[in-house]
C-alpha cells in the first residue's frame, strides 16, 4: 500500500483553503443581512399613534390610536361597543356594518383615523331593549335571526337600505334607473346581499324590512 501522493495532498489543501476563505467571506455578509432584516422588521412594526375625533351614537369621542387600527377595532376594543361584530374581518360577511354619515360601510375595511369628524351609528345607537328602533322591533317580531351574530350588521344595513330607496339610489335589479326604486322583495334581497346570515333567516329578514318600511302590517 502506498500513502497519498503529494499531488493529492496539494489538491486537498487547496480545496480546504478555498472553502475556508469562502466561509470567512460569506459570514460577515450573512450577519449584515440578518441585522438589516431585523432592523427593517423593527421599523415596520413600530406603531404610529394619532389622535382622532368623531361622533359615535350622538356623543363626541376622542381617541389616540395606532394608525393601523380599524374602525371596527376602535369601536369594540377602545369604545366598548361590542354590538358591532367581527366576522370574517375581510369585508365579506357584513357582520361589522355600521352607518357613517348616513351610509353603511364595513367597519373592518376602513381605518379609524380616516373618519375624523364623521358621525357614526352602531347598533347600540339605533335603540335600546326598552326603546327599540322600528327595524329592531320588526326583526324580533319576524324572527329575523337565529344565532344573532350577524343581526347587528343586518339591522344597520337594513336601516340604510330604506334610506337608499327613499333617496332614489338604484340597485343592480332596478328596472328603470331613471325612475325611483320600489321597495320590492328583489330590491331588498339585492341590497342586503352583502350581509350573510349563516343560519339562513333570509325570508324573515325580508319580511322584517318590509314591515319596518310600513308596507306590511
Amino acid at each position: 500500500m502506498h500513502g497519498p501522493c503529494e499531488c493529492d495532498l496539494s489538491r486537498r489543501n487547496v480545496l480546504i483553503g478555498t472553502a475556508a476563505s469562502v466561509a470567512a467571506a460569506a459570514t460577515p455578509g450573512v450577519a449584515h443581512a440578518q441585522i438589516s432584516a431585523n432592523t427593517q422588521a423593527a421599523t415596520v412594526a413600530a406603531p404610529v399613534v394619532a389622535k382622532v375625533s368623531f361622533t359615535v351614537n350622538g356623543g363626541a369621542r376622542d381617541l389616540e390610536l395606532d394608525t393601523r387600527t380599524t374602525l371596527l377595532d376602535a369601536l369594540r376594543d377602545h369604545l366598548g361597543l361590542p354590538g358591532t361584530k367581527k366576522g370574517c374581518d375581510q369585508g365579506q360577511c357584513g357582520a361589522c356594518t355600521v352607518i357613517v354619515g348616513g351610509r353603511r360601510i364595513n367597519s373592518c375595511l376602513t381605518l379609524a383615523v380616516m373618519h375624523e369628524g364623521d358621525s357614526i351609528t352602531t347598533i347600540e345607537g339605533l335603540g335600546t331593549p326598552d326603546n327599540m328602533h322600528a327595524m329592531q322591533a320588526a326583526f324580533v317580531k319576524h324572527d329575523g335571526f337565529q344565532c344573532g351574530y350577524c343581526t347587528p350588521g343586518q339591522i344597520c344595513s337594513a336601516v340604510a337600505v330604506l334610506d337608499e330607496i327613499k333617496s332614489g339610489v338604484p340597485s343592480h335589479v332596478s328596472a328603470d334607473l331613471n325612475a325611483p326604486p320600489q321597495l320590492t322583495d328583489a330590491e331588498i334581497r339585492e341590497r342586503m346581499s352583502g350581509n350573510i346570515c349563516r343560519c339562513g333567516a333570509y325570508s324573515n329578514i325580508v319580511d322584517a324590512i318590509t314591515e319596518a318600511a310600513g308596507r306590511r302590517a
